[in-house]
């Protein structure tokens, strides 16, 4: 860890024993110096960074200072199964998080690996497992706005599987296989295209809407407006990655515009600074942003 902060910053670090002396510029003495004392209260709140939280920390600190870093990165984290715990890694998803709790319908805007959907899952999971709701609605439009399946070989189940994949993947990751298969038999987790959602209301659920980026404005109209007593939804999607026939707009981009003030509804951006996947993430996700900027 020392290797990479030394290798990010040009700064050297000394370990003396008691104390540790940073050398190099005014900055970079400065950046790795917060970024050392926000590792710090890591550690005595019972968190071990690791070499994506220093990164992360460093170019928050050159950014924005990294101050309370520490403590996002060491909040107690929501157990969903033994070996399996959930917390923030970054600030915009300490805020993500915090709109989770704090909102019935959040919508979150980001690019990819930035866990848009797993963070809401995970909410919904331990919302369901803590009987805040009797069920979780798991949904994603099925191929494109228009939802055609048809071409698709097989049965129903068949045709839609691939489309709800990600929403199964994250689900098990979270909770037991067989525990799953109990709660899909009892439909107390029901996994569905967008389209299986038309004239139905949602009472004491957890709904989550996923690439909703896909989604026409009448689409999202009709998702949001499902919410029934005791439920709550999650919006999520990337706008980078819109999908739609010409002309026709984005239902999640009409979303966050006309809800902006809407009291009750959180809308959360997260950006590059938030992609917790492999580092190279980030890095594929800047260079095509230099290259549609430079096209």
């Amino acid at each position: 860890m020392r290797k990479r902060i030394q290798s990010e910053t040009g700064a050297r670090i000394v370990d003396r024993g008691a104390k540790v002396v940073i050398l190099g510029s005014e900055t970079d003495t400065r950046v790795v110096g917060e970024v050392l004392d926000e590792m710090l209260q890591a550690v005595r709140h019972g968190h071990t960074p690791s070499v994506a939280d220093v990164v992360y920390a460093l170019d928050e600190a050159r950014t924005r200072g990294a101050a309370d870093l520490g403590t996002i990165l060491a909040q107690e984290p929501g157990v969903l199964r033994r070996e399996m715990h959930i917390k923030p890694r970054t600030r915009g998803q300490g805020q993500y998080l915090d709109a989770l709790g704090s909102h019935e319908i959040t919508l979150v805007i980001g690019p990819a690996g930035t866990g848009k959907t797993y963070l809401a899952m995970a909410a919904a999971v331990s919302a369901l497992l803590n009987k805040q709701v009797s069920r979780l609605i798991l949904t994603r439009p099925a191929v494109e706005a228009g939802e055609n399946l048809g071409f698709l070989p097989g049965d129903f189940k068949e045709k839609v599987n691939p489309y709800l994949r990600p929403l199964y993947d994250a689900l098990h990751s979270m909770v037991d296989s067989e525990r799953v298969y109990q709660f899909l038999q009892r439909e107390t987790i029901e996994v569905a295209p967008l389209a299986f959602m038309r004239g139905r209301t949602l009472d004491h659920s957890f709904a989550i809407l996923d690439e909703a980026q896909i989604t026409t404005a009448e689409q999202m109209l009709m998702f949001l407006t499902r919410l029934g007593t005791g439920s709550r939804a999650v919006v999520t999607g990337d706008i980078t990655q819109i999908d739609l026939p010409k002309g026709v707009k984005s239902g999640l981009v009409e979303a966050s515009r006309i809800l902006q003030n809407t009291p009750g509804i959180s809308i959360i951006y997260l950006n590059k600074r938030d992609i917790v996947r492999h580092p190279l993430v980030q890095s594929i996700v800047e260079a095509y942003e230099m290259a549609k900027d430079e096209g």
